[in-house]
């Protein structure tokens, strides 16, 4: 199971950079940074709460979770 940032794809619909995000949020550069290439390790609710209010979007439309299959064992 992994989880997938999807800020990028919502930045890129409202044409943000991590600069616009910084100051419409006040949220930090390298967080940002992280978020948008799907590199952080986790993240707390008022970060998710800031960018969900700025994206005008749900916590599951900000992360995606991909399942995989369990591996049968023989």
């Amino acid at each position: 199971m992994a989880i997938h940032s999807r800020l990028s794809i919502l930045m890129g619909e409202k044409r943000y950079n991590i600069q616009d995000v910084f100051e419409r949020t006040g949220i930090s550069r390298t967080t940002i940074s992280n978020t948008y290439h799907d590199r952080a390790k986790r993240i707390d609710y008022g970060t998710m709460d800031k960018l969900c209010t700025l994206f005008d979007c749900t916590p599951s439309e900000l992360f995606t979770q991909e399942i995989k299959a369990q591996e049968e064992k023989a």
